[in-house]
């Protein structure tokens, strides 16, 4: 963090953790997390498994796919031909600092200078950033030597051993003095003085303002986190805020999440004055006054990160984005610790106490296994006993389906948050879905869905929401009753980490709720299925005046009007799908069609679109309602070939059990195979009675 009287390129000044509003084993775990954070950096010390290993780089990279394929790469190359778990350990000593590098390929960030160590001479690159009088800028200096010999690199009198052609990263200031081969160098590239001048925003009501200049560099209010967008966009909440910034000029926008446009202006304030800015966005669209409320199933408060996420940014951010529903899910990380456990421990089953009318925030879960994947809770009244199975080498046991059936039991409403992350074709086999190792797939969700287990799945997610689809469809067309959700993942405890840097609420679950929105209003209607997901369109679906979570019992040879309708600019494309595939795809904003009923089967809508600023995520723009089920004479969908899919899965999923789950003894492998028997005993029986 920096000192008094700096500036950085990346980091903010820390939350006052005493803030006597708090209780006090809140308090005390903040303090705990800021004293890891000083001590550890970013990981605060977490067991250094490939997706710690990347949080090391976030600060720096903002995470993304190029980081782990390099690491794969490396890890590969030191030990060909090694198991998913021998690379793993190597993945575990690699030299962060030179993967980092080698991912930058030459490229250099505006948080990340470059000294360039060449046989030659030294060069700085750097993205100038601007200084306001009275501060110091500082930022990581990546020291990339491609000289043949070790070389040592003094800053401000330390020295820094760079080994043969390798990389390291070191803290430095502006006014630092670094000597390469007995001569300083220049740091003039850092940064440019500027005359100081202040904004005042404000709109009105709480929203997400950006304010950029030069470069896209961020200007930000005292004391907020210096947050990044999964489009690099600085952003921060609140309405009538004041900040200072240089007189120049600078591009200011606000919106206020995925209902509203954003609306923009340049302004060149005057040195040594302050200029009010009042911008108030546009609403696209208002869906609670159709009584749909939207939620996020999966926020973290504190994760690791390069900052400490407090209830005071989760208030901002809520409000700021408009977001109905705010889920802060308690959960570890590669370790026993668990992450704002305290604050669950204090306020489970009460609303907190930022809440209101339009806005309901609750503390939840996450419970956590690598190998059969990972859970979001909503609405739990008590915290639960177990959090997570499988870290630190201990069993993958009790099988995901106990830590289902205790957070059930405690009142929760629950799915399988991230499930998938490469992608899977419409016609893939099962195997498409087992692949990766301990990756957070959502392993067990084909049977934890047969035994009514679960109720959602996290179609919209911050992974692969194409692959997330695709075995939602399978899994419903299988006879599965589930809703289609959405968790972002985001964690507030980083500042620089893609879409899970990006605002909460950036892919939210729409739920129709009857009356008031209430905690418990909101887990029923995702029960029944009354939702759809986005990243930002609003999307409806009609058949014959029924919605999502609807069912209509019908004969053969019947026929239904079948309508979706979406509202949103980033929107390319509509479809209507049925359990047997496309019925019908066209141009927004409306799109119908006619289906005579045969065999049963289910109708959702989907909406696409290629990447758009509206969308944090990578793909680009999607949204997908839950069905509507055409029942035919009192049956419910089980299309013959997704059962026989499911089954299929099952003998993979045991073959995968059998080959890496960690376990003590034969009674817990015993478990996980007794409940895949029970799931084949469900398809096989909705296959007996297709």
């Amino acid at each position: 963090m920096p000192d008094d009287g700096e500036v950085t390129m990346h980091d903010c000044e820390p939350p006052d953790p005493a803030d006597p509003e708090l209780p006090a084993r809140v308090r005390e775990a903040l303090a705990e997390y800021r004293r890891l954070l000083a001590e550890h950096g970013p990981t605060w010390g977490e067991d250094p498994i490939p997706y710690v290993r990347e949080i090391e780089t976030s600060a720096y990279l903002m995470g993304g796919m190029e980081f782990w394929s390099a690491l794969q790469r490396a890890a590969a190359a030191r030990r060909p031909g090694a198991t998913d778990a021998e690379l793993r350990e190597v993945i575990a000593g690699l030299d962060i600092d030179e993967i980092i590098r080698d991912v930058l390929d030459g490229r250099v960030l505006d948080n990340l200078a470059a000294l360039r160590l060449t046989p030659d001479g030294v060069s700085l690159e750097a993205v100038t950033q601007v200084r306001l009088p009275g501060t110091v800028p500082r930022t990581p200096l990546l020291l990339d030597s491609s000289r043949d010999e070790a070389v040592t690199v003094e800053v401000d009198g330390e020295p820094h051993r760079v080994p043969p052609r390798g990389a390291r990263i070191v803290p430095v200031r502006a006014d630092s003095r670094i000597v390469v081969d007995g001569t300083a160098v220049s740091l003039d590239a850092l940064s440019r003085p500027a005359a100081k001048a202040r904004l005042r925003l404000r709109a009105g009501v709480p929203c997400r303002w950006s304010v950029a200049g030069e470069n896209g560099q961020g200007w930000y209010p005292d004391g907020v986190p210096r947050r990044l967008d999964a489009h690099r966009m600085p952003y921060f909440h609140g309405d009538d805020l004041v900040l200072d910034v240089p007189a120049e000029p600078l591009t200011v926008r606000v919106t206020r999440g995925m209902e509203y446009r954003t609306a923009e202006l340049v302004v060149t304030p005057e040195a040594g004055r302050e200029t009010l800015v009042e911008l108030t966005p546009q609403r696209l669209y208002d869906a609670a006054a159709r009584g749909w409320y939207g939620g996020d199933m999966h926020v973290h408060m504190n994760w690791a990160g390069d900052t400490v996420g407090t209830p005071a940014h989760a208030a901002a951010v809520q409000h700021g984005e408009d977001l109905h529903v705010l889920n802060l899910v308690a959960g570890n990380v590669a370790s026993e610790r668990v992450y704002d456990r305290e604050a669950l421990d204090h306020w489970a089953g009460a609303d907190l106490p930022w809440s209101d009318a339009a806005h309901v925030a609750r503390l939840g879960v996450e419970y956590r296994n690598d190998l059969l994947g990972h859970l979001y809770a909503f609405g739990v009244t008590a915290p639960p006993g177990r959090y997570h199975t499988g870290f630190l080498g201990t069993a993958d046991w009790p099988p995901n389906a106990e830590g289902c059936a205790e957070l059930r039991r405690l009142g929760a409403v629950l799915g399988y948050s991230h499930p998938f992350h490469m992608p899977i074709g419409e016609d893939d086999p099962p195997e498409a879905a087992l692949r990766g190792g301990r990756d957070c797939s959502a392993r067990e969700i084909v049977v934890d869905a047969a035994l009514g287990l679960v109720d959602s799945l996290d179609v919209l997610n911050h992974s692969s929401v194409q692959a997330a689809a695709v075995v939602y469809r399978r899994l419903v067309g299988a006879g599965n009753a589930l809703a289609v959700t959405a968790g972002t993942d985001a964690m507030l405890s980083f500042q620089r980490r893609g879409s899970q840097s990006s605002p909460p609420g950036w892919a939210r679950v729409y739920a129709r709720v009857d009356g008031p929105l209430t905690a418990a209003a909101f887990a029923d209607a995702i029960r029944r299925g009354r939702t759809f997901a986005t990243t930002g369109p609003w999307l409806e679906l009609d058949v014959d005046g029924h919605g999502p979570g609807d069912a209509l019992d019908l004969a053969p040879g019947d026929t239904v009007a079948v309508t979706a309708r979406t509202i949103g600019p980033e929107v390319l494309e509509l479809e209507l799908r049925t359990a047997d595939g496309v019925l019908a795809k066209d141009s927004p904003p409306e799109l119908t069609a006619e289906l005579t009923v045969g065999e049963p089967t289910y109708v959702v809508a989907v909406a696409t679109g290629p990447p758009h600023l509206r969308s944090m995520h990578s793909a680009g723009v999607y949204a997908h309602t839950s069905p509507v089920y055409i029942d035919v004479a009192g049956r419910r969908v089980a299309r013959p070939a997704d059962v026989r899919w499911c089954l299929d899965y099952l003998d993979g999923l045991e073959r995968l059990i059998r080959a890496e789950a960690q376990r003590d003894d034969e009674r817990q492998l015993a478990d996980h195979l007794d409940l895949i028997a029970q799931a084949r005993d469900v398809y096989r029986s909705r296959l007996a009675d297709a």
